[in-house]
C-alpha cells in the first residue's frame, strides 16, 4: 500500500503528460516558455485571483511574497508553530522574527483569537497556514490585519482546491501561496509553486523579484531571486489540471468516509462547516502513536507524522528560553497521517480504519 498513490494518477494521465512534455521539448523554451503563462492564466481563473505568478517552489513563493511587501531585518511576522519549517524559514532568511501563535485543538490551524495579543509595533504581516488541506479562519485573521495595517499571506501549500465560505484557498487574503511538490493535491514532478494576488502593484513587484529583480532585461530595479518555475513542470501541472476537479471531489469524499468510519472512536482533525478540506493529509490523533505506527507497519500500512516537532523547538529556531505552545506541543506528540488520495480504494480504506482502531485500543 502506498502512502500517496502517484502511479495510478500517472497511468491515467500518461498520454496527456507525455504530449505536454513533448511539446516543450519540441519548442525548446525551457525557461519562461508559453506553458508558464498558460498555467498562470488557468490557475488565476480557478482561484478567482487577478494574478498568478508561478515560482520555483512553495518556499520560494513565500519568500518572494515577503520580499514584495518589504519585510526587513527586525520586522515581526506572526505565524503558527505547527507547520513545515519553510513557513518560518523564509521569515528568518530575511532577518525578520517569527512570532508564533498557538493552534486550535480541533483543526490544528492557527488560533485566530490569540493573534491580536501578539501584535507589536514591529509586526508587519501574518502568515496563517491552511494545514492538512483546510483553510484557517481567514475572515477573522483578515479583520485583525485590517485593524492593525498588516498584510496577510496565506500559506496554502497544502490546500489548493479547498473552499472557504465559497471562495478558493489562495484567494482569501492579500497574497496566497501554494506548492506543487509532487505529493500536494496538485503536484508536478519536481519543485514548483505559485503566488496569487489581485493587487496589480504587488503582482508586478513579485514578477520582477522572481527574475532577479528585473523590470526589463538586464535592468535590475530591485533585489530579487532566481525563482522561476521551469516550463516542463508547468506543462505537467497543466496536464494534471484536466482532472483536478474530479480529484478534489474524490479527496473530499474519501475524507468524509474516513470521518464516518472512525466516528467518535478516535481523535481526528476536524473540518469546519464553513469550509472544505482537500485532505493533503488525513490526520488522526492517538496517544500511543509510536506503538500504533509499529503495529500498522507490520501490516504494511504506511503512516507519517506532520509534524513531530513544533518549529520553535527545532534546533535552528529555538531560543534560550522558548515560549510555551501547549496545544502545538500536544498535537506534535499525537498526530499521525494515514494513506490518502483520490485513488485510495474503498477496501484499503476500510482495512486502514480497522487496523488503526485495533492498534489504538491495544
Amino acid at each position: 500500500m502506498e502512502f500517496i498513490d502517484l502511479d495510478s494518477q500517472y497511468r491515467l494521465l500518461k498520454d496527456s503528460i507525455h504530449a505536454r512534455m513533448q511539446k516543450v521539448l519540441d519548442h525548446g523554451q525551457y525557461i519562461m516558455g508559453p506553458e508558464v503563462g498558460e498555467l498562470e492564466e488557468r490557475l488565476a481563473a480557478y482561484t478567482g485571483a487577478r494574478h498568478c505568478i508561478t515560482a520555483a517552489s512553495g518556499t520560494e513563493a513565500l519568500l518572494i511574497a515577503l520580499m514584495a511587501i518589504g519585510i526587513r531585518p527586525g520586522d515581526e511576522v506572526i505565524t503558527t508553530p505547527f507547520s513545515f519549517i519553510a513557513t518560518a524559514e523564509v521569515i528568518v532568511l530575511l532577518g525578520a522574527v517569527p512570532v508564533y501563535v498557538d493552534i486550535e485543538e480541533d483543526t490544528c490551524n492557527i488560533n485566530a483569537f490569540l493573534i491580536e495579543e501578539k501584535i507589536s509595533a514591529r509586526t508587519r504581516a501574518i502568515i496563517p497556514v491552511s494545514l492538512y488541506g483546510q483553510p484557517a479562519d481567514m475572515d477573522e485573521i483578515n479583520a485583525i490585519a485590517d485593524r492593525h495595517g498588516l498584510v496577510v499571506i496565506e500559506d496554502g501549500a497544502q490546500s489548493f482546491g479547498a473552499d472557504y465560505k465559497g471562495r478558493k484557498s489562495c484567494n482569501l487574503s492579500a497574497i496566497g501561496c501554494t506548492s506543487f511538490f509532487p505529493s500536494k493535491p496538485l503536484g508536478c514532478y519536481g519543485d514548483g509553486g505559485a503566488i496569487f494576488t489581485s493587487d496589480d502593484n504587488l503582482a508586478r513587484t513579485m514578477r520582477e523579484i522572481r527574475v532577479h529583480g528585473q523590470s526589463r532585461r538586464y535592468v535590475h530595479s530591485r533585489v530579487g531571486v532566481g525563482g522561476r518555475m521551469d516550463t516542463l513542470q508547468c506543462a505537467i501541472v497543466l496536464a494534471k489540471l484536466e482532472q483536478f476537479e474530479w480529484e478534489v471531489e474524490q479527496r473530499v469524499s474519501i475524507g468524509k468516509r474516513y470521518n464516518e468510519l472512525f466516528g467518535e472512536r478516535i481523535g481526528k482533525v476536524r473540518q469546519r462547516p464553513d469550509r472544505t478540506s482537500v485532505f493533503a493529509q488525513y490526520t488522526v490523533m492517538v496517544e500511543n502513536r509510536d506503538a500504533v505506527q509499529v503495529f500498522l507497519r507490520e501490516l504494511n500500512i504506511p503512516t507519517a507524522v506532520h509534524y513531530p516537532v513544533p518549529i520553535p523547538m527545532q534546533p535552528a529556531y529555538s531560543s534560550s528560553s522558548p515560549a510555551y505552545y501547549p496545544v502545538a506541543q500536544q498535537k506534535a506528540r499525537e498526530v499521525m497521517s494515514l494513506p490518502m488520495g483520490p485513488y485510495l480504494p474503498r477496501g484499503s480504506q476500510s482495512r486502514i480504519v480497522e487496523a488503526v482502531l485495533l492498534a489504538a485500543a491495544r
